[in-house]
């Protein structure tokens, strides 16, 4: 299998690609997961996220939205302390934050999914060297909008990479 750099520097990141990355994801919960580990690796490399995924599933509940808009003073307290997780006060409170616009999102009849995908561009293999676009940037805005946090132009254009609405996947 071809695979850019960056997925060669270990077996980790391999995995990943080979399995996930590009893949698409339609259900709410697993966009809502990718939101929420694309906010925590700004300014960290994506292996550091992704070893600690298992960890972050557990810390909340699954990245159940439902569950995790839920969460008040005392869970960021407790995540603070846990150093299986990243640990940024702004990151796990962005995660509430974005969980309960995830259900707000739902208690007024729109799906998180739904509203991602509905910024797929016109040609899904456009701006392959790019790190936004202007979809990246009208989700952005849009996500906003709709009460998201930690959801600027270049998170989200990972996100869309990530979760297959551009195809940057390697032949």
């Amino acid at each position: 299998m071809n695979r850019p750099g960056w997925a060669e520097t270990s077996d980790l990141l391999r995995e990943y690609y080979d399995h996930e990355w590009g893949l698409p994801v339609r259900d709410t919960p697993g966009v809502y997961e990718r939101i929420t580990l694309e906010g925590f690796q700004s300014g960290l490399s994506w292996e550091t996220v992704l070893r600690k995924r298992p960890a972050f599933r557990q810390a909340f509940v699954g990245f159940d939205p439902a569950a995790v808009a839920q969460f008040g003073a005392a869970d960021v307290e407790r995540l603070m302390t846990d150093a299986s997780i990243v640990r940024n006060r702004r990151k796990i409170e962005a995660a509430i934050t974005n969980a309960q616009a995830t259900v707000a999102l739902s208690d007024a009849g729109e799906d998180l999914a739904d509203v991602v995908w509905s910024f797929q561009p016109a040609d899904p293999r456009g701006h392959v060297n790019a790190t936004q676009s202007p979809e990246s940037v009208a989700l952005a805005a849009a996500l906003k909008k709709r009460g998201f946090v930690f959801v600027g132009p270049v998170t989200m254009f990972a996100l869309m990479q990530a979760i297959g609405l551009v195809q940057h996947r390697l032949a």
